[in-house]
């Protein structure tokens, strides 16, 4: 008994909607009878494979900026269906930081648009059919355009972002150009990898503003830091001037006006030959009170130099400190860089102390300051050739360093030591080469390192 061959598979009662991909490929059956199919299929492919290289080569235009984006989404839909007209529209409202919000090409390439364009021509003579298209596109309000629409010598698409539509791309194919599904799938493909592009082209050109706008804050931070800078130290030299000042006032011109009333006071217990020198010494103190008087004018009233460096504003130090007989010297060693007002500040407050009690106490012949600049650290040192003893004045930092108000006449040492500390850097007493004391202030500077240099040293010396 024969068996009957089984027919055809029934049809799915619930067939889904035609796939992107089955509208590209277009084949239910490889029989090779259908051999005209394939060839119309490999067209279509071609196509398809030719559209895509063009989007592909739109789409990397980005950086470019949104203008020559468009051009090329435009450009690409025309090459694509061979197309005597193609518009492409922003709606308004929608993406409105993108220019151009249109554009119109025509078959020969020329483009049109309202506005927006330095490229485009203006819209003269264009097909009503063309111009009604772009005002639909950029109103947005008609429901018609918001899905695919395919006729023999035309398509239309929309443009949507996050499911709601936000302008739309049209073309016309010239009447031996037959449009089918698959050009509706090449623009859809085109629309929404250019929506996308542009997002990514406003993103770029945003990235471009706000990175021009941060290097124009930093331009202008440091130009302030630099102020600041200047301004802190021109004010370190002025705070040091007032408290030579002061000092002169209430200790030194107190004690020569003492002295030259003790010499007047003894005027009337003398006379010959003494009595002359004590009248020779009296007008000497006169003069030295003057001179004194002068002297706290000045530094009172002294114009700040502009914009002083490191470098001035140590060597002004050793001016104001050191007596006019003793030689002083400053080295700056490392690639100099900016510091911060922090650590100038302490550095410079440290140099004062320690050239105070070099001049004070160490009865030196010779002072050198040297400032190093390391990678990560700046360390200044005050030498001297006096007759200080280390190891005591180490003790003496230690015991101001408890509170013992018997050291209060030492706080200076301590001051010293207190300002390293808020910067978690330290303070160093040793002997100097010199043969006198070296103190060391070490502070960090929380910079990276510094770029390979020779070490550059300046010494200026003066009597």
């Amino acid at each position: 008994m024969a068996v009957p061959r089984p027919g055809p598979d029934p049809e799915p009662e619930n067939v889904p909607a035609q796939s992107d991909l089955d509208s590209l490929v277009g084949l239910r059956s490889v029989k090779g009878s259908h051999y005209a199919q394939y060839r119309g299929v490999e067209a279509r492919l071609s196509r398809v494979v030719g559209a895509l290289e063009r989007i592909s080569r739109a789409l990397v235009r980005t950086a470019e900026g949104t203008e020559a984006l468009v051009i090329a989404v435009v450009e690409a839909a025309r090459d694509h269906l061979g197309a005597e007209w193609v518009v492409f529209g922003l709606a308004d409202g929608r993406l409105e930081r993108s220019a151009p919000r249109h554009l119109i090409s025509s078959g020969s390439g020329r483009l049109y648009a309202f506005e927006g364009s330095a490229t485009a021509s203006p819209p003269d003579g264009l097909p009503d059919e063309v111009l009604n298209r772009l005002n639909d596109i950029l109103r947005g309000h008609e429901p018609l355009l918001h899905r695919p629409i395919l006729s023999t010598d035309h398509v239309h698409v929309p443009v949507e972002l996050d499911g709601s539509v936000v302008g739309g791309l049209s073309a016309w194919a010239p009447a031996d150009r037959v449009v089918d599904p698959t050009d509706v799938v090449v623009l859809r493909i085109l629309a929404s990898q250019a929506i996308v592009a542009l997002l990514n082209a406003e993103l770029f050109s945003e990235t471009h503003r706000h990175a021009a706008e941060l290097a124009e804050r930093n331009d202008e931070l440091e130009r302030t830091q630099r102020e600041l800078s200047a301004a802190m130290r021109a004010t370190v030299l002025n705070e040091e001037r007032s408290r030579i000042a002061r000092e002169l006032h209430d200790s030194v011109t107190q004690s020569v006006l003492s002295a030259g009333v003790q010499i007047e006071l003894c005027r009337d217990l003398v006379d010959g030959a003494a009595l002359e020198r004590l009248q020779m010494a009296g007008r000497l103190t006169k003069e030295a009170v003057e001179q004194l008087r002068t002297f706290i004018y000045t530094l009172n009233n002294a114009a700040s130099v502009p914009s002083p460096s490191v470098r001035e504003v140590l060597t002004e130090l050793c001016s104001l400190h050191m007596p006019p007989d003793l030689t002083t010297a400053v080295r700056i060693r490392g690639r100099t860089r900016e510091l911060t007002d922090d650590v100038q500040h302490a550095l410079l407050r440290i140099a004062g102390e320690a050239l105070f009690n070099a001049a004070i106490h160490a009865r030196a012949a010779e002072v050198t300051v040297t400032l190093t600049y390391a990678p990560e650290q700046v360390s200044l040192s005050v030498d001297d050739d006096g007759v200080g003893d280390p190891e005591h004045l180490r003790r003496v930092l230690r015991t101001a360093s408890l509170g013992d108000l018997a050291a209060g006449r030492h706080r200076g040492l301590a001051n010293m030591a207190s300002r390293a500390a808020e910067l978690d850097g330290e303070i160093r007493i040793r002997r100097s080469r010199a043969g006198g004391i070296r103190v060391t202030a070490i502070l960090p500077t929380g910079a990276g390192p510094a770029p390979a240099a020779d070490p550059v040293t300046t010494t200026r010396e003066f009597l």
